[in-house]
């Protein structure tokens, strides 16, 4: 199992002190934490795109250019690119532009996006929020098969034998699908033969194997091989699980609160967070075994190839971002990777 690290580049303040870091420090930040991470064995850094406030990441692709040049090892890669409101033969250049100054290791994470402020931002239409998706996922999936394409939709100018520059050195350009809570949407990206990452952050995991299940059988029943299937999910680790609860819960409860004003959700509780810590739970927070646990207990529901944890729900301290990137890649990758090559 390949495991590793998402964010959104979030930068709120400080919970305890109300500080909030300047943009140029939080992306110092961000850059020291994805060198540790490469660093330290973790094997995927990956950024997601928002256009609010509260996140920096708004050029996912800008952020994984600079980390190309100061990383050796771990893949790069989106988590997502809202590509309806994004155009596809852009993103694909920018993601080969990645490929080669990382010598071959960029992804393209792309998703319908659980946000929607990108789309009045760039003048596309939200009554055809899936219609647009899908044509310009149509058209990504051709950008990676052919150097030279013709193509024609209904929501972007078509294309008439052009030939796309610069080509990535992978063949071709590592593509996931995301999924949050759509049926579809999951079988859809088995049916593509496409690998699908699948967004748990909260409620129960084991009620998400219908997703996993979709996805296989998308690929089933289109004569595809199996594609790889990761889980995203949120949490945090220290050196005991008090401790990383302490520091987690705080930016969590106001960054989940924030959204939950927008969106009619109570506030969270103490509880329902200590609750959701729990095995069957869905975040991952606490000391370096309980997340082995966790991992391992999940993949005895999924059966996934990869694992994602999102560490900054909300802002953490840096000096506690660093240590916890350190014990996930010292102390919990390795114990997890070596539990399942003895199952295998």
């Amino acid at each position: 199992m390949e495991l590793g690290l998402y964010t959104f580049v979030e930068n709120t303040p400080d919970p305890n002190s109300g500080i909030k870091l300047s943009p140029k420090q939080r992306i110092a930040n961000l850059m020291e934490e994805i060198k540790l991470a490469d660093e330290v064995g973790l094997d995927v850094y990956a950024i997601g795109e928002h256009h609010r406030e509260e996140f920096i990441a708004s050029s996912p692709s800008t952020l994984l250019a600079a980390a190309a040049t100061i990383t050796k090892q771990i893949r790069l890669s989106s988590s997502v690119i809202v590509l309806g409101s994004e155009d596809p033969v852009r993103v694909f250049q920018q993601f080969a532009t990645i490929d080669l100054l990382s010598a071959g290791r960029a992804e393209l994470m792309i998703g319908r996006g659980s946000f929607i402020e990108s789309f009045p931002l760039f003048g596309q239409d939200l009554k055809d929020y899936d219609a647009i998706f899908s044509e310009k996922l149509e058209l990504l999936l051709q950008l990676r098969e052919q150097e030279t394409i013709t193509w024609h939709g209904e929501h972007r100018p078509s294309i008439e034998n052009r030939s796309i520059f610069p080509q990535p050195l992978q063949r071709p350009l590592p593509l996931w699908i995301a999924v949050g809570g759509t049926p579809e949407s999951a079988y859809r990206a088995g049916a593509l033969g496409v690998p699908m990452a699948l967004a748990i952050i909260g409620g129960q995991p084991s009620r998400f194997t219908p997703f996993a299940d979709l996805h296989r059988k998308g690929a089933s029943d289109h004569e595809k091989e199996a594609p790889k299937l990761s889980i995203n999910s949120h949490g945090f680790l220290a050196e005991t699980s008090q401790k990383a609860k302490e520091i987690a819960f705080p930016p969590l409860k106001n960054m989940m609160d924030q959204i939950g004003r927008e969106r009619g959700w109570p506030p969270m509780s103490y509880e329902q967070f200590e609750q959701s810590t729990q095995l069957q739970g869905a975040n991952f927070v606490g000391d370096p075994q309980a997340l082995i646990d966790k991992i391992l207990y999940q993949h005895e529901l999924f059966n996934h190839d990869r694992f994602l944890l999102q560490l900054s729900v909300g802002s953490i301290p840096h000096a506690d971002m660093m240590r916890a990137i350190e014990l996930y890649g010292t102390k919990v990758a390795p114990v997890v990777k070596k539990e399942l090559h003895q199952v295998a």
